[in-house]
């Protein structure tokens, strides 16, 4: 890996829990070695990564966010407590 500028569009789509965590370590020794990573993500498990200055896109424009006031870490948060507070709106009886 080198030093330069990563533009990555959600990386995590096709990516396991485990090697999700696995392109954190690799994003995070790209910045550990002086490059700058652009990731547009719905992950909120790359928008963990320490260090990390959230931007979030939405109605409201752009927006710095702290990682725990970010809708989508809400919204899986609220989705694991009770997926069947979200499902019973979209799969039948």
């Amino acid at each position: 890996l080198h030093a330069g500028l990563y533009v990555l569009d959600e990386p995590e789509a096709a990516l396991s829990f485990s090697s999700c965590l696995e392109l954190i370590g690799h994003i995070d020794r790209l910045a550990k070695e002086g490059g700058q990573v652009i990731c547009a993500t719905h992950s909120p498990l790359l928008t963990a990564l320490p260090g990390a200055d959230i931007v979030e896109v939405g109605e409201h424009g752009l927006r710095r966010v702290a990682w725990r006031e970010l809708g989508v870490v809400d919204h899986w948060r609220r989705y694991l407590a009770d997926p069947h507070a979200y499902l019973r709106h979209i799969v039948e009886p």
